[in-house]
């Protein structure tokens, strides 16, 4: 995944909402709790840790009990370090104080989740790291750890875990993906260690994706509680045996049994945040509604569909209808590479408005670039009095349009059906269709050439684009 592409837009929930469920987390509602627990008693070592007498009042205080009480009270504390909830105000007395971001966890939402995001980085580094287990014994004589006897590149698994999230954003936003439901673990281990153009996988591959799906296994339990992902772990039972052989492929009746993750809507917000900060461009629905014309169509036309579609009902909402569609007529115009798919796009999002919006398509009627979808909006609708259009608008409109779907698709199914189509309705199609003073037209006749699978007639697109070319002196 490229830094320098754009991805699918989020729908993300309301920030408030978010904020609430970022205050519920148990990460940071114990981290809060002790913050405001914290006194001129309480002392910490000098790594900024409870000492190790008071961790027992901290568990108790955050109602924990059993053999990982004190675990889990340390965590907290360092997470309030961490965010700043508690401020260490002497390190040799190891004394501290309510931290000056502890006010922030009552402010507005942006405040709320500023200090979740924290959180979250200091948990995503947790899980990058070995068991504490393997660190003790990788401890050197002099107290240091042998990272070369962990078989351990902290780079190496920080850019794993990444790449792992972000595949998992992608599943989440992209319209081909579960969306909203859990992803197996296999799947997502894999996704990050199989080769895209691997068939049959390798035992060697697949026990790299056994190994990943331990390594995920661990990670993702401790994500779980900052309320980053929902997860379902590997079966115990399967944990017994991994070691004995490579990970079989899964059966999806019994792919639960090997773990099931789902990005969380708090989840979607961080890794969001994340990726933005990485200079991606990671938009979200709703960022264009304030936005002219000419920027929504030009936004969206990246996006999916669907996302288009709910991106421009969110535009479309905060103006009337007929403003709207003479906004968007005029942002539609242009002949540079962009132009037909903005054209699209504005097209799709006429359809969305209703015939109080007639008066500006009547008004375009005569226009080369826009009379052709007026023509089509306003049959749609229902209107009176259509003109009918003339031939050269017609050639021109459809070279439009199978430019914008090329933009849009590439050279997908739909397209070599449009084309197909196009080719059987119009007889002589390419004796008329090289001479429209449509820019893209040479690109449009080239295309169908490719598509088409009868062989006769794709040598008589690409005839016609050759003259095309010639003509715009190509």
């Amino acid at each position: 995944m490229s830094d320098s592409s754009t991805l699918p837009p989020a729908r993300l929930r309301p920030e408030a909402e978010l904020a609430g469920a970022a205050l519920s987390v148990p990460v940071l509602a114990r981290a809060a709790r002790l913050a405001r627990w914290a006194g001129p008693d309480t002392r910490v070592d000098a790594g900024g840790g409870l000492v190790e007498e008071q961790l027992p009042a901290a568990a108790e205080q955050l109602g924990l009990s059993g053999d990982d009480a004190a675990a889990y009270a340390s965590e907290a504390w360092r997470i309030a370090v961490d965010t700043g909830l508690v401020d260490i105000t002497d390190e040799e007395a190891g004394t501290v104080a309510p931290g000056e971001d502890l006010a922030l966890l009552t402010g507005s939402p942006q405040d709320v989740l500023g200090v979740w995001l924290t959180a979250l980085e200091a948990v995503l580094a947790d899980a990058s790291v070995p068991d504490l287990d393997d660190l003790v014994d990788a401890m050197a004589e002099g107290g240091e750890v042998d990272l070369s006897s962990l078989d351990w590149d902290p780079d190496a698994e920080s850019e794993f875990l990444d790449g792992v999230l972000g595949n998992l954003y992608l599943l989440t936003v992209g319209e081909e993906g579960p969306g909203d439901a859990p992803v197996p673990l296999p799947a997502l281990a894999a996704s990050v260690i199989v080769p895209s153009d691997m068939g049959e996988p390798s035992n060697e591959v697949l026990e790299q994706v056994s190994d990943a799906m331990m390594r995920l296994d661990d990670q993702f339990r401790l994500l779980e509680p900052i309320g980053l992902v929902e997860y379902q772990p590997v079966d115990e039972a399967l944990m017994a045996d991994a070691d004995e052989e490579p990970a079989a492929p899964v059966d999806e009746a019994d792919v639960s049994s090997y773990g099931m993750v789902r990005l969380t809507p708090l989840g979607l917000y961080g890794l969001r945040a994340r990726l933005l900060d990485a200079g991606f461009e990671a938009p979200a629905v709703g960022d264009l509604a304030d936005k002219g014309a000419d920027v929504l169509l030009d936004g969206t036309a990246p996006f999916p569909p669907a996302a288009a579609h709910a991106e421009t009902e969110l535009w479309l909402a905060g103006r009337g209808p007929l403003a709207a569609a003479r906004e968007l007529l005029a942002a539609a115009r242009g002949s540079d590479a962009g132009a037909p798919l903005r054209r699209l796009r504005c097209q799709q999002a006429l359809s969305l408005v209703g015939t109080e919006a007639e008066p500006a398509l009547r008004e375009v009627l005569d226009d080369a670039e826009l009379g052709g979808l007026a023509r089509v909006w306003l049959t749609e609708h229902g209107a009176r009095d259509v003109p009918a259009p003339p031939q050269e608008m017609v050639f021109w409109l459809t070279i439009d349009t199978v430019a914008a779907q090329l933009a849009a698709e590439g050279n997908s199914e739909e397209l070599r059906a449009l084309v197909e189509g196009l080719a059987q309705q119009h007889s002589g199609f390419f004796d008329t269709a090289w001479r429209v003073e449509h820019p893209a037209t040479p690109d449009v006749l080239e295309a169908m050439g490719r598509l088409h699978p009868d062989k006769k007639i794709a040598k008589e697109a690409r005839k016609a684009a050759f003259k095309a070319r010639s003509q715009q002196g190509g």
